[in-house]
């Protein structure tokens, strides 16, 4: 191991069935720095943290922890513990119904024999030194999400954590509470603690991180100091698109736009929602097919869902055609004219169990509501029209929607909405993990909807496909808007400077 490695991942190669999620990636952390581990959706942070955690067994490589003469096996989350190897998650895993010193020591109390008062002590001890605003014997309910994930960090430090895993742990967190959170990074790191830092928040990571470790694909793109990193170059790494490799690649089809230049079906006025999305502006015109952009974590499903109603909306105002309405919640939306296919068809978007036929129906029979069922006769003709029209490849209208390939899933959700007859249609990843055709397929699909006037906002990672599809593109990071890009200004290489701020 080098000097100052508390850590060494060598080589990580890990499968599953018909994916190589990780692919000889190499990770090394020292004594006392911040880590960041950056990269987009499936990249395969998780599955590298899962590995070290011992969640996942690797399938190749070795693992080298400071004060171990060699590579150590790590079987079980028990082992990566016992090697001083602590995670804090995103999701709070403590007992919010027992007290901050219960959680502090479960696991490791002797019950009746326990010494309570010294536990107590203990704890405040603990609390005290790391400057943690909370006492041993309140209950954990009683404090903050930031303090509550505060007290999971003591519990590491306590049971003698070398490595700190913290995955996510800002991204329910408002300014304040982070910067607390960072002053606690900060003094486990002059105690000599290495710690991983996982986040999709780029401003955090320039703040307070010494390294960046990019992946991509699950290959290790590389290892960066961050002074040596900046953010557009970070940007570009994460996405795979090379600072000399970034021409415009828009393509020969283009939305019609048939509206008035001034005609808006939808405008949003300083919309804030409690998925932590700062306020913000958004119109759509008559034909127009634009999108959010923005690395992962940026806003962009959480912007969609409070105009659909999705998420609850705090404050703001939506109008339609110039007049305010209320959205309160999905079917709102769906009463004016608003149709939304969400980013994961898998939990919000099939119904595994029913047919395809029932899968497209299900949005015009909630529109109808109970009491004017759809009959089989309709229900039979919807079924088929939409089934010819897309393409959609099952044995029958009949077929579970569960037993269709991934792509044929995305359409019969997409069939659903556009029975609805929408004006305006928010589209969500709807291409994501389908094929290539049927990615084609979809992108010529709404650039034709928006040429017979339906107004289309389309979300994707591929930012590429975006390009081809958008005439207007709305720009965020860390959950607000940062930018728009219209038209010819539509580029790679000026949504990724966007993104990044200005190459700061």
């Amino acid at each position: 191991m080098k000097e100052k490695s508390i850590l060494e991942m060598r080589s990580i190669n890990k499968s599953f069935p018909g994916v190589k999620a990780l692919q000889g990636v190499d990770f090394t952390l020292c004594e006392g720095e911040i880590h960041a581990l950056m990269g987009e959706n499936g990249a395969g942070k998780s599955t590298l943290i899962k590995v070290l955690t011992g969640v996942y067994t690797k399938d190749e490589g070795e693992i080298f922890i400071k004060g171990k003469d060699e590579a150590v096996t790590i079987k079980s989350p028990q082992d990566a513990q016992n090697l001083g190897i602590s995670t804090v998650y995103q999701e709070i895993t403590l007992c919010p119904n027992l007290s901050v010193a219960e959680n502090m020591y479960i696991g490791r109390t002797k019950g009746i024999g326990q010494n309570w008062k010294k536990m107590n002590e203990d704890a405040d001890k603990i609390l005290t030194s790391l400057d943690i605003p909370a006492k041993a014997t309140q209950q954990l309910a009683s404090c903050s999400i930031a303090v509550q994930q505060m007290v999971a960090i003591a519990r590491a430090v306590d049971m003698d954590c070398k490595v700190l895993i913290l995955d996510e742990p800002t991204s329910s967190l408002d300014e304040q509470e982070v910067e607390k959170l960072f002053g606690l990074m900060r003094d486990l790191k002059a105690r000599g603690v290495g710690i991983i830092f996982v986040t999709h928040f780029l401003d955090q990571v320039y703040e307070v991180c010494d390294k960046i470790t990019v992946l991509r694909d699950g290959k290790l793109v590389g290892e960066y100091a961050i002074e040596n990193l900046p953010r557009l170059q970070l940007v570009s790494k994460m996405l795979g698109k090379e600072l000399d490799d970034m021409s415009d690649i828009k393509g020969e089809a283009a939305p019609y736009d048939k509206a008035d230049k001034d005609e808006k079906v939808l405008e949003v006025e300083c919309l804030v929602s409690d998925a932590g999305i700062k306020p913000f502006d958004f119109y759509i015109k008559k034909g127009e097919v634009n999108g959010f952009t923005g690395l992962l974590g940026s806003g962009r499903s959480e912007c969609v869902r409070a105009i659909f109603g999705a998420d609850r909306v705090l404050s703001g105002k939506v109008m339609k055609n110039g007049k305010e309405i209320k959205i309160s919640k999905p079917l709102d939306a769906m009463k004016n004219g608003i149709a939304y296919l969400p980013e994961d068809r898998k939990i919000d978007g099939i119904v595994g169990d029913l047919s395809v036929r029932d899968n497209i129906i299900l949005a015009l029979q909630v529109l109808r509501g109970s009491l004017k069922p759809i009959s089989k006769a309709e229900a039979n003709k919807f079924a088929d029209e939409y089934i010819k029209l897309l393409g959609i490849k099952t044995a029958s209208a009949d077929t579970p929607i569960k037993s269709l390939s991934g792509g044929n899933q995305q359409k019969c959700i997409l069939a659903r909405w556009l029975l609805t007859n929408p004006e305006y249609l928010i589209l969500d990843e709807p291409t994501r993990g389908i094929d290539i055709g049927t990615k084609i397929d979809i992108q010529k699909l709404v650039l034709k909807l928006a040429s017979e006037g339906m107004s289309v906002t389309f979300i994707s990672s591929e930012t590429d496909e975006m390009i081809r599809t958008c005439s207007r593109m709305i720009v965020l990071r860390d959950r607000k808007v940062v930018g728009e890009l219209s038209q010819d200004e539509i580029s790679q290489s000026k949504i990724m400077s966007t993104i990044a701020g200005g190459d700061r």
